[in-house]
């Protein structure tokens, strides 16, 4: 464990020691502010290695937010985008290797602006309507399941999924965090045989996470507590655009 630690620098630890109280506090219900970590890992470890380092902890999280959360799972929600985001995770498992990294940040975060610019109309116009079809459904579940497997970014379109299905906090966190675990699960194969970046050096550090990780998701917990069903929609959109401005921007 000694020589895992002594490969980075103070620094290092600290940003991503930062990315794993993040994710906890995302799969907690922060929702958004788990995006984050996506660049901060992504500066210590690089944009590929990282999904390695980060697939694990988003594992022990989800496993965590189900225990927590499992009763407000809203099923049919679930079984609508999970066999769509498992085929965006195949093509992104056979294509993710040799795309440029730089050129697909910047796609998705356009696409992100895109998307929340029409749940912004929807809010503002009241509009009571959800886009509960096909045409809305199965884009969004192969993007999300493309994004996850390339660069664990499948957060930002589940998060503006549900924002768009008015569900509820708690109706919103509990079918996330059934939707991640399954698909989290479902990649962890590929990334440890295909792609080959989760090791025993990898393993390490998260080890090393873990309490971060955990402190994040506690923290995480006794916020959402305190919010309303308004102001967390207001939270979602606000730290959703804020990390699609930085995976723009890194």
């Amino acid at each position: 464990m000694n020589g895992v630690i002594s490969l980075y620098t103070q620094l290092d630890w600290l940003l991503v020691m930062l990315a794993a109280f993040l994710i906890g506090m995302g799969k907690a219900g922060l929702k958004g502010v788990d995006m984050l970590n996506v660049t901060l890992m992504a500066i210590v470890f690089g944009g590929k290695s990282s999904t390695g380092i980060v697939l694990p902890l988003l594992c022990v999280a989800d496993i965590a937010a189900v225990a927590y959360y499992n009763r407000h799972a809203q099923w049919k929600h679930f079984w609508k985008l999970v066999p769509w985001m498992m085929i965006g995770i195949l093509i992104g498992v056979f294509t993710g290797k040799d795309m440029n990294e730089i050129i697909f940040k910047k796609v998705i975060a356009a696409i992100i602006f895109i998307t929340i610019f029409i749940v912004l109309l929807m809010e503002y116009r009241k509009s009571k309507e959800v886009p509960d079809r096909l045409l809305f459904i199965i884009p969004t579940g192969l993007a999300a399941g493309f994004t996850t497997m390339i660069g664990n970014l499948a957060g930002a379109f589940a998060n503006l999924y549900f924002l768009a299905m008015r569900l509820s906090k708690n109706d919103f966190i509990g079918t996330g965090a059934w939707i991640f675990l399954f698909m989290n699960l479902f990649k962890l194969p590929f990334q440890v045989f295909y792609w080959k970046n989760i090791n025993i050096q990898s393993l390490q550090v998260d080890m090393i996470l873990l309490p971060a990780l955990a402190i994040g998701f506690w923290s995480g917990l006794k916020i959402v507590d305190k919010i309303d069903d308004q102001q967390f929609r207001k939270l979602v959109m606000i730290l959703t655009l804020i990390g699609s401005i930085l995976m723009l921007f890194r």
